[in-house]
């Protein structure tokens, strides 16, 4: 009888050791992968990302695990890109304009063209990568792409009617944003987002160019009190989630396969996003006391006619790169105007 329960003992330890062996042997058996954001974890854009790193453990029933990293505790906004490219994370997401002229295909896409939606913008940016391929890109996996609603002129003391208005004032602005606030006679501040509200909040800049959406998720509305919805040369930004090359090429096939699937997925998230998210900021910097300022129609064609030099200097410099810059205009104009 003892024999007899001691062998039923011992396979029962066995059986939980053989278990407990197959869970370990299971868990270092999966595909480890670092994820960088340069968004704080309490952005939407960031939520949405996490919940990418999640849905792919889900589908990949824990064989591909992503960690994430936000508000740039792994690599820096400006630095993320070359941080997927030289191994320092393996999946980053952040700016093409944060590495101005390194990007000549898509920094087209960001020209002040009167987006109306991130869904729209967010459709013209990966279509022109779809469409063009850019050699640009090519020593990442792209993973897809995405971009904001309107971007529109925002300021803390003074209210700009007029590009009368903007003369002596300091905006902080990056990439093609920067250009747009020097045409409309501002004075313009390279630095990135992470900087802009203590920027504001010092005096340091007068105002910023940005979406709607900054004002809540960037709790810029707090600083700023007036935007000027300057809508006819309203440009976009266009965002990256890309990947290490020899990393992506070392998953299975079809671990790829669920991953892309989730990709295309995910970039209409974003896009879907970063409208609702322009409605929740605007709400949320008139709960400010913010005032929202129009143009009238001889303005507008003033604003316009203004920025178009730097579309007409965007077409001379990608020519100059091999590119053929009025064929990517058109390509986006033309699928701005079947979309708006």
């Amino acid at each position: 009888m003892n024999r007899k329960f001691f062998f039923i003992l011992f396979g029962l330890l066995a059986g939980i050791g053989l278990v407990s062996i197959n869970e370990n042997f299971a868990q270092a058996a999966s595909i480890k992968l670092t994820y960088s954001c340069f968004f704080p974890p309490t952005h939407i854009q960031s939520k949405l990302a996490e919940s990418w790193c999640k849905e792919v453990a889900k589908r990949t029933n824990g064989k591909v695990i992503v960690d994430y990293y936000p508000g740039q505790t792994l690599t820096k906004a400006k630095q993320c890109y070359d941080g997927v490219v030289n191994g320092l994370s393996d999946i980053g997401f952040s700016v093409f304009a944060y590495n101005r002229g390194r990007f000549p295909v898509m920094e087209a896409v960001d020209l002040p063209l009167g987006y109306t939606s991130g869904k729209i913008a967010t459709v013209v940016a990966n279509r022109v990568y779809e469409k063009f391929q850019p050699k640009e890109l090519q020593d990442v996996k792209a993973m897809y792409l995405h971009a904001h609603g309107p971007g529109l002129v925002h300021t803390v003391k003074k209210p700009v009617y007029s590009m009368a208005d903007m003369k002596g004032l300091k905006f902080r602005a990056h990439g093609t944003s920067a250009q747009v606030v020097n045409a409309l006679g501002g004075t313009s501040v390279s630095k990135p987002m992470p900087e802009t509200y203590q920027m504001l909040q010092k005096g340091v800049v007068d105002g910023s160019v940005y979406p709607l959406e900054s004002n809540k998720g960037w709790k810029l509305g707090e600083v700023c009190r007036y935007c000027t919805a300057a809508f006819p040369v309203a440009y976009t930004t266009t965002f990256f989630v890309v990947m290490n090359k020899d990393k992506w090429n070392s998953l299975p096939a079809d671990m790829q396969k669920i991953i892309s699937k989730i990709n295309d997925e995910w970039a209409v998230k974003h896009g879907e996003a970063w409208d609702s998210s322009d409605m929740q900021g605007m709400l949320y910097f008139l709960n400010q006391g913010g005032q929202i300022i129009g143009l009238n129609s001889k303005e507008a064609a003033k604003w316009t006619k203004a920025v178009a030099p730097i579309i007409s200097s965007y077409v001379k410099k990608a020519n100059k790169k091999g590119l053929n810059g009025q064929q990517l205009i058109d390509y986006i104009t033309g699928t701005l105007n079947s979309l708006q």
